[in-house]
């Protein structure tokens, strides 16, 4: 009987949940799910000065926002590390792994040596066969692997095949520093270890470290993880992301108007497919998810397709759903537009009746917030430059002379609103857009908007007459 799967996202952190983690942790996610195991989740906190709890705090909360759960409490690297001395003390015990007594100024000149001929820079060995009574005194020394000298060190891989490395071009690694610290290779060995991780799904800059990582698990006779090296993700020019494409926290793109299901749906297809299908339910994902779909070049992140999937979502999402999300954008967009950090009962209830005709259009939350100004914007309206040329003219005057059937309507609603405006046109002989128009100008400030007759409903009788009165001539 096989184990339960098990995968680990394992991020260090040194700053936000960016777009290629946040991938990764979803494939991960997406294959424990898929085969009913477990994802676990590590924070990689070893290096104490780079390591922040903001960054712990934002990595946490991203995972929360995508609707990423994890399986138990969050391991943190750093708390291990006595465990980790105890491995590398026993690979020294076991004859695999010695003391080096190398010094700085000797790794250099090895480097240094190395480069001039051509070679990759590399620990020579020195002290590989040594006999420890010629260890200088004075000196801590680290603890180094002992890896083997000949022939091959093979990956197989879901994602990139059969991978092999000649060991002569693997030099022995450091284990423990001379201070006792472990390196990053022997808490990752041990910390998946101990962990139970079946399947290792990561970024494919960490190849090189999979056969450095199978030769440490090898030496302490322990089972090698599957392992699964996805390409990373490039920008929609080919060159590797950076923040001018798209490599971005994940917070920020909450904060610029995502839904975390279109996100995640957009994630997904980087480097996978099913098919020709693009737009997937979180359950559709779960069931098609595999690994042998991911493929070998690198995806390119495309905000043009991010937003048309956006804009999907926002359609077919439920208007309290797209409420709540402005609502929790608002601490990070709200203040540029005047607004609180939440939103008022009132406000709420008119973006809720809004939302249908708001939704239409809109890529994104901050999108729909801007579509939504009229009904936050203050008296008198500011107009923009196309509100301005429609309200120009003759237009004050026709909408003077609309206000009293408007007034005079014992309802207000979009329909009697609709019926009152297309008589006065009638009457006055003129089309319809041009009352239309400069109504929705002094209505909203803009020139574009949700169905006018649908704005007159939503902010009511008397808001909608008072922005009327504020475009009269005196």
């Amino acid at each position: 009987m096989s184990s339960p799967v098990v995968t680990r996202f394992a991020p260090s952190p040194t700053g936000f949940l960016h777009i290629g983690g946040a991938r990764t942790a979803l494939f991960n996610w997406l294959y424990a799910r898929r085969f009913g195991g477990r994802m676990l989740l590590r924070i990689e906190d070893t290096d104490r000065e780079r390591s922040t709890q903001g960054a712990i705090d934002a990595i946490l909360d991203g995972m929360r926002w995508l609707g990423l759960d994890w399986d138990g409490e969050v391991i943190y690297q750093f708390a291990r590390a006595e465990r980790h001395r105890e491995v590398a003390e026993s690979l020294l015990a076991s004859g695999n792994a010695y003391h080096c007594y190398a010094s700085a100024e000797e790794l250099t000149q090895m480097r240094e040596t190395a480069r001039a001929e051509g070679r990759a820079p590399r620990y020579d060995g020195r002290w590989r066969d040594r006999d420890p009574s010629d260890a200088p005194a004075g000196v801590k020394p680290v603890i180094r692997l002992r890896a083997p000298s000949e022939g091959e060190t093979v990956v197989e891989d879901a994602v990139q095949g059969r991978v092999t490395w000649a060991n002569r071009d693997l030099d022995d690694l450091v284990l423990l520093r001379s201070d006792g610290t472990p390196t990053y290779m022997l808490a990752v060995v041990v910390d998946d270890h101990d962990m139970g991780v079946t399947q290792v799904i990561r970024g494919d800059d960490h190849l090189t470290n999979a056969a450095r990582q199978s030769q440490i698990y090898r030496a302490l006779g322990w089972d090698v993880p599957a392992m699964a090296h996805i390409p990373l993700i490039h920008g929609a020019d080919g060159a590797k992301l950076s923040k001018r494409h798209g490599a971005l926290g994940v917070e920020e793109y909450r904060d610029r108007g995502y839904l975390p299901a279109a996100l995640r749906n957009y994630l997904v297809r980087l480097g996978w497919s099913h098919g020709d299908q693009e737009v997937f339910s979180t359950e559709e994902m779960i069931a098609a998810f595999d690994l042998k779909a991911i493929g070998r070049s690198a995806a390119r992140f495309d905000f043009t397709k991010l937003e048309s999937l956006n804009g999907l979502y926002i359609r077919g999402s439920a208007d309290s759903v797209l409420v709540d999300a402005i609502d929790a954008i608002l601490p990070a967009r709200g203040p540029e537009r005047g607004l609180p950090s939440k939103l008022t009962p009132d406000l709420r209830e008119k973006l809720l009746s809004a939302m249908p005709g708001l939704k239409e259009r809109a890529k994104t939350l901050v999108e729909l917030l801007d579509s939504a100004y009229y009904l936050y914007a203050p008296r008198p309206l500011a107009l923009d430059a196309k509100a301005e040329t429609l309200l120009a003219g003759d237009a004050p005057e026709r909408l003077r002379a609309l206000l009293p059937a408007l007034e005079a309507l014992p309802e207000w609603n979009a329909a009697t609103t609709e019926a009152a405006v297309r008589q006065f046109a009638d009457v006055q002989g003129v089309k319809l857009g041009q009352v239309a128009q400069p109504l929705r100008a002094a209505l909203t400030g803009r020139a574009t908007s949700p169905p006018v007759f649908d704005v007159l409903a939503v902010l009511g009788r008397d808001e909608a007459l008072a922005r009327l009165r504020d475009r009269l001539p005196a």
